[in-house]
């Protein structure tokens, strides 16, 4: 008798987005991450994965490392296929700032806390994504849990 193969749960290619198209940067931060070879959000996470390392990074830009601290947290956040470039800023807003910190949201949670923030922000309740959108951040978010 034949061992049954193993299942492997199907898990969506993390997203890799231009540096041009994270919010927050400035065209100046753009060119100087270029500069040093970031081109990409993925290389980006990966030359600034630990706390040394984003220190050193600000430090060689001659930035406070709050900024560099906020693109990673956005670049972690646009992994995520779902909500990419589009909403990471949004979820950043809302106080989201990992991937493993959104897997761990209650739905119903954070639809509220965003809804706040385009309340607050832009006076505009229609622009809230719906409850099934931000569900699909959620589960996605699970799947990429380290």
């Amino acid at each position: 008798m034949s061992p049954k193969p193993k299942t492997h749960r199907h898990l969506s290619k993390a997203a890799d987005w231009s540096i041009d198209q994270l919010p927050g940067l400035s065209n100046q931060d753009q060119s100087q991450l270029k500069a040093i070879g970031i081109t990409t959000t993925g290389q980006l996470l990966k030359k600034a994965s630990t706390p040394q390392s984003r220190q050193a990074l600000a430090i060689k830009l001659k930035i406070k490392p709050q900024y560099v601290n906020k693109w990673v947290a956005l670049a972690d956040l646009a992994r995520i296929p779902t909500v990419g470039c589009q909403y990471c800023g949004l979820l950043l807003h809302a106080g989201i700032a990992s991937i493993n910190q959104l897997a761990q949201t209650p739905v119903g949670r954070l639809h509220q806390q965003i809804l706040r923030v385009q309340v607050a922000t832009m006076q505009r309740r229609d622009l809230c994504p719906p409850v099934e959108k931000i569900a699909s951040w959620i589960q996605q978010a699970k799947e990429y849990k380290e």
